[in-house]
């Protein structure tokens, strides 16, 4: 018999206010939970305006502690219709240094320990080392009510090695809250940012046999226009469900997490690795950059 879940997707615009950004996604999650939603997951900063692109900022009004107004809030939430949560946000640590982190509240309303990104870019428009520590927490595997996931932040998207880890520690679902999008008037010569973004994702999920969930913000900040596009696909890489390009978006998506282990079984990829040869990836200085 498979294990059918239902995972809901909440991809909205952002204003400066960030209560009512919270007030927004409360409102969104109550929906989706009418839609069965029994996993949620938010944006990437999903209560602050993206303000890592400007090199300096006032970052204090936007950071808040865990537990905090977020957590408290949603922990509430969750416990209320027994749902699982990923609140990704800007936090201000016990020691007074800011992370991009994730919060996964599970069904009771009890908080795991908290995901720090790590792998922070630092690039024209998204200049996150001006603002954010790099995580030092590792990456985590989460066994919440309904499926172990792991949380992964937008550019650790672009990390193999990220994806992998997690698959070895038993992660049935990637989940990858985002905030990126096009800086206007720029064309890339490098070609179309969009579906180099859905296809590397796609890619772990074939190579790791796991289901991915990618939610990304929508609308313009600045210089930045976000292309929503937050989508669901399966082991095989298949995209089961995508959100509007433009529009703020509920994505409900039934996902079968039998199919991992169809796709591990047929195609190999984790039985067959040879750790014996893969030394240099940790190695220091092996590669030249």
């Amino acid at each position: 018999m498979g294990k059918t879940i239902t995972v809901g997707l909440i991809q909205t615009t952002v204003s400066e206010n960030m209560d009512a950004n919270l007030e927004k996604v409360i409102t969104k999650i109550e929906h989706a939970v009418m839609e069965g939603a029994q996993i949620v997951c938010l944006q990437e900063l999903y209560n602050t305006r993206y303000f890592p692109q400007e090199e300096k900022d006032d970052i204090k009004k936007y950071a808040e502690t865990i537990p905090g107004k977020s957590t408290t809030m949603l922990s509430e939430l969750a416990k209320k219709y027994e749902i699982v949560i990923i609140v990704p946000l800007f936090e201000q640590a016990s020691d007074g240094k800011f992370y991009n982190s994730a919060v996964v509240i599970n069904a009771d309303g009890k908080l795991f320990e908290t995901y720090h990104k790590i792998h922070v870019p630092q690039d024209p428009m998204f200049y996150e080392q001006n603002y954010f520590e790099l995580g030092d927490l590792g990456y985590k595997v989460y066994d919440t009510a309904y499926a172990r996931i792991a949380v992964l932040i937008c550019y650790d998207q672009w990390f193999p090695e990220a994806a992998r880890i997690c698959t070895l520690k038993g992660a049935d679902i990637l989940f990858y809250p985002t905030a990126i999008g096009y800086i206007k008037d720029h064309t890339s010569a490098d070609g179309d940012w969009h579906e180099a973004w859905q296809t590397v994702q796609r890619s772990h999920a074939i190579v790791n046999g796991v289901h991915v969930v990618a939610v990304n913000r929508v609308g313009t900040e600045g210089e930045l226009e976000f292309w929503g596009g937050s989508f669901v696909c399966d082991a095989f890489g298949c995209v089961l469900a995508k959100a509007d390009n433009r529009e703020e978006e509920t994505v409900i998506v039934k996902i079968d997490l039998s199919f991992n282990n169809r796709i591990r079984e047929g195609w190999g990829f984790l039985k067959n690795r040879r750790p014996d040869t893969y030394w240099s990836l940790i190695e220091k200085n092996c590669f030249e950059v």
